[in-house]
């Protein structure tokens, strides 16, 4: 049976790992999203920082990630449009998941 319980703590820390893995490259995305975002508003140094940290904030109001579209959708109404924004936090996080399996 150890062998059994083994397997099952190894599945159990791997998808906590994988799940950890997740949060993390998301958070990168809405940091990279914002800082985005904000450059198409005018906003540079430390004014987009804030900004960027508004846009990872507003992912905690909901599950998924349609809190976040919303708030880019209200915020860059009159530079881009929700495919746009999508399209952007698709490929930003596949460049967040890159950058930490690199290391």
């Amino acid at each position: 049976m150890t062998s059994f319980n083994d397997r099952e703590r190894a599945f159990e820390n791997k998808f906590a790992h994988d799940q950890e893995m997740i949060f993390k490259a998301v958070a990168r995305r809405n940091k990279k999203l914002g800082l985005w975002a904000a450059g198409l508003l005018g906003k540079a140094g430390d004014e987009a920082e804030a900004y960027a940290m508004d846009v990872i904030r507003a992912d905690f109001e909901e599950a998924g990630h349609e809190d976040v579209v919303r708030k880019l959708l209200a915020d860059l109404s009159s530079v881009s449009d929700e495919a746009t924004i999508r399209a952007k936090m698709a490929e930003l996080l596949s460049e967040a998941k890159a950058e930490l399996s690199e290391g």
